[in-house]
């Protein structure tokens, strides 16, 4: 088999030059006599670029799990509000959210330095750009839970009071020390146990991004037709499963920067988280489906990939710190959840929420930001015995809740009694692609009477 790959010919003399000349350039180059480049620094940089680059692509996952949830003449709409999380959110993240989220403390609530980074270093930047596809993610959220009729001009706001304001107070409440300068959930003792624990982000990223969709869900109201005189809900299906489905694989595919990215640091743990992850996304895509089924009678695809969902979104809390079993756990009940969470917001509460966001980030995040308190390897009830942790966690979780939703509706109220929040009736049923932007997604979409 080696024989077929070997020239027919004999090497020409240029060649064998050439060759021997690019041996002998490699000392020339430093590769094999200088090595200073191999330090630990080098490698966390190398290793926080790479997963900050994986979950810059999860952006591209949501916006396709929005679009398929979603009715075809709203995909433009959606794929505009993904671009503008990331500019004008990321510039308000760097103007002023890296600071009120990472400056030096002023009283354990908010950083108060560090605005536009400057004098920053290599490392500063690269953590920046790291947290800054976080805060995105947030926005993202967001988009979903208020997704066919929201004004464009309205959320290109609301994004940037998201990563710049709301996620970043309260993300310097939670991770603060991850720059020096701890925040006061970070300083909370109860019971000998002291610091909440949220490794990469199930509340501090999910929740709050789900707690202020919650608030934009329930200004805006529901889509039309969605809820007939009666109350009763009505199924506005997608308009393509294989695309939403293609976003989760995508979602999934980038948690593994966004798990064990969070380490910030290349050692041997990131195995393990990548491995604990995706143990609790199958299981929360087999819990999700089960209910589903026994529910419904059929394994509904929607529900089965916002289980997987679910069970990402809840290991992400304690992904470091849980054991395989304790992620399978975690996983498993947090799809059995976000099923009879999706059911209670429609039929019971109201509340429209076209793609589950608020089920599968908001529920499940807090759900498995309080796991933690149970499967924590150290301080959980299963391992350590500790309520101080369980009890630290609910702290987290409520006073996060609080801050999200109250400082969500605020603004959702504030942008609607300025500029208007919800686009009209007219400009609904026409679609938002149309509307809002003078363009299809799909060319030929809409029909046109010609007079």
């Amino acid at each position: 088999m080696v024989a077929r790959f070997l020239p027919n010919k004999p090497l020409r003399l240029p060649a064998l030059l050439l060759i021997v000349a690019g041996l002998l350039m490699i000392p020339a180059l430093g590769l094999a006599q200088d090595e200073s480049f191999l330090t630990q620094g080098n490698a966390n940089i190398l290793w926080t670029l790479v997963a900050g680059i994986l979950v810059m692509f999860m952006q591209a996952g949501f916006a396709c799990v929005e679009c398929g949830f979603t009715r075809a003449k709203n995909a433009g709409n959606i794929i505009m509000k993904n671009f503008l999380d990331f500019s004008a959110g990321g510039v308000a993240f760097f103007l002023f959210g890296f600071a009120l989220m990472f400056g030096a403390d002023a009283g354990g609530f908010i950083g108060t330095s560090g605005f536009g980074l400057p004098e920053a270093s290599n490392w500063d930047l690269t953590f920046w750009f790291f947290q800054s596809v976080f805060a995105a993610t947030a926005a993202t959220i967001v988009s979903g839970a208020i997704a066919e009729r929201t004004k464009f001009s309205g959320y290109i706001i609301i994004s940037v009071i998201v990563t710049g304001v709301i996620y970043a107070i309260s993300g310097h409440w939670c991770w603060g020390g991850l720059n020096g300068n701890p925040g006061w959930l970070e300083n909370l003792t109860i019971l000998d146990v002291t610091c909440f624990y949220d490794f990469a982000g199930s509340t501090v990223v999910h929740s709050v991004g789900a707690w202020i969709g919650l608030a934009g869900a329930i200004v805006l109201g529901p889509r039309l037709g969605k809820y007939a005189a009666d109350g009763s809900p009505k199924a506005i299906p997608g308009h393509n499963i294989p695309l939403a489905a293609l976003g989760v694989f995508i979602l999934w595919f980038g948690w593994f920067g966004f798990n064990p990215g969070s380490t910030t640091t290349a050692d041997d743990t990131i195995g393990v988280i990548a491995m604990v992850t995706t143990l609790s996304a199958a299981a929360g895509t087999l819990g999700a489906m089960i209910i589903a089924w026994i529910k419904y009678g059929k394994p509904d695809p929607s529900m089965s990939m916002n289980g997987a969902l679910a069970g990402l979104v809840a290991i992400t809390a304690g992904c470091a710190d849980v054991s395989p079993a304790g992620a399978l756990a975690i996983g498993f009940t947090a799809g059995v959840l976000c099923v009879f969470s999706i059911v209670f917001l429609d039929k019971t509460l109201k509340v429209d929420d076209p793609v589950g966001a608020i089920s599968v980030h908001g529920v499940c995040g807090a759900w498995g930001t309080l796991m933690v308190g149970f499967f924590h390897t150290t301080n959980g009830l299963f391992y350590g015995g500790s309520v101080g942790q369980l009890a630290i966690q609910a702290v987290g979780v409520g006073a996060v809740f609080v801050w999200a939703f109250g400082a969500g509706f605020i603004a959702f109220k504030l942008v609607d009694m300025i500029i208007g929040i919800r686009v009209s009736k007219e400009e609904e049923l026409k679609g938002l692609d149309i509307a809002e932007h003078g363009s299809e997604a799909y060319t030929g979409f809409q029909i046109f009477t010609v007079d």
